[in-house]
């Protein structure tokens, strides 16, 4: 089955009191980081907390009776898992979830209230996708897959349409990629209405399949590694997709994960609004990747807000540390009464917040008489951080500093 810009206007038409029309909000400070009018799409407030109940739905809403009958099966690191459970559910039909073992807590229980069976298996995506193809054989449930099928590509696209209702002058759209079915369906959409528009994606350094897959002009396996943008961390992008994206995407850059926890800290801060790791990626391309766009119209699609607190409060540090907010010093001192002390004035000279304390004199790298101590600190930005460590080193102390 082809894919068409009438694929995605049904798409709207099925979807209508199912999914939100989410809300285009303009973020000036992200504008003004970037020299550019910014707008960020909130799929973060969609149902289910992702954009991804609107390929699920739309795909399940075109089962025949007798594949209803049989139930679903998919595969997801959580956000399509959500999608799928509550699409079946509203349907009244059996749905089976394989996640991948690591998946975030968050995003297992939610599948579960809304009403699918779940199944942890495997790593990454990619092995939970084998053992629901597995599970898929023995049962004859559909496979509704997250990425690479006409229909759900056709439901990620009718994003694009609300973008072009809500900002028709839009000139550039920043969009995560994991195996390509959002940014498919979006850039579809956008350029079969608006060819001019340029449509960019964004994946993690981690797992940047469909960016050597794109440079290559041939899809390529990435053999990655772990990503805190878990919602895209996909080795193997699909055909279907690929070839949409050659088509349609003009460029794909790929940001790193202190970037992209500095982005979910920026969204958390600066608009109160919770973006997990797939979802602040746009952001964070924005901020470090994209400075060749001024003046443009553009909109970041924040994709999903489903993130575990745990995760969460980890990615925070992180982003704080990427910021110069906080930072983490090791030193040795001379192991005599005063030492440890002197030490603490010179940062609270400086105006930093002492958070945590380690002095240890026993460790084996450290010669006798000295102490190793370890400071926490809570720091305005990077220019206070150096002003530390230079003054430190200026009255002979070797820092370390991360």
């Amino acid at each position: 089955m082809d894919i068409s810009l009438e694929n995605i206007t049904n798409a709207k038409e099925t979807l209508k009191g199912v999914a939100y029309k989410t809300t285009l909000v303009n973020n000036p400070l992200l504008s003004d980081m970037s020299n550019n009018q910014v707008y960020v799409k909130m799929e973060n407030l969609q149902r289910t907390g992702s954009f991804k109940l609107r390929g699920a739905y739309n795909k399940i809403a075109h089962l025949t009776e007798a594949e209803k009958r049989l139930g679903v099966i998919a595969s997801s690191a959580g956000n399509h898992a959500q999608g799928v459970a509550v699409a079946a559910t509203i349907y009244g039909i059996k749905s089976t979830i394989v996640m991948p073992k690591h998946a975030p807590l968050s995003k297992v229980t939610a599948t579960r209230r809304y009403g699918a069976e779940v199944i942890l298996h495997g790593e990454v995506y990619d092995e939970a996708y084998e053992k629901a193809l597995h599970i898929q054989k023995e049962t004859k449930a559909t496979f509704i897959h997250p990425f690479n099928d006409p229909l759900v590509i056709a439901g990620q696209g009718t994003i694009a349409l609300e973008i072009l209702e809500d900002l028709p002058n839009v000139e550039v759209v920043v969009v995560p990629i994991g195996g390509g079915g959002l940014i498919s369906g979006i850039a579809l959409g956008l350029k079969t209405l608006k060819p001019d528009v340029k449509i960019i994606g964004v994946q993690s350094k981690n797992m940047p399949s469909m960016a050597v897959s794109f440079s290559q002009r041939q899809m390529v396996t990435v053999n990655g590694t772990p990503t805190i943008a878990d919602g895209i961390a996909v080795k193997t992008p699909g055909n279907l997709t690929f070839e949409l994206i050659k088509k349609y995407v003009d460029e794909i850059v790929t940001v790193d994960e202190d970037e992209i926890a500095s982005a979910m800290l920026f969204f958390l801060e600066s608009a109160k609004v919770v973006a997990e790791g797939a979802g602040a990626s746009p952001a964070a391309a924005i901020i470090h990747r994209l400075a060749h766009y001024k003046n443009r119209k553009m909109v970041a699609i924040l994709s999903g807000g489903n993130v575990d607190v745990n995760i969460l409060a980890r990615t925070i540090d992180k982003g704080l540390v990427k910021n110069g907010r906080k930072c983490f010093l090791t030193t040795v001192i001379s192991d005599r009464p005063g030492a440890l002390a002197q030490l603490l004035q010179f940062i609270a000279r400086l105006g930093a917040n002492v958070l945590a304390v380690s002095h240890r004199r026993e460790t084996l790298d450290i010669p006798i008489s000295y102490a190793k101590v370890e400071l926490e600190l809570e720091t305005t930005d990077a220019a206070q951080v150096q002003t530390i460590k230079k003054l430190l080193e200026e009255n002979y102390y070797h820092i370390e500093i991360q």
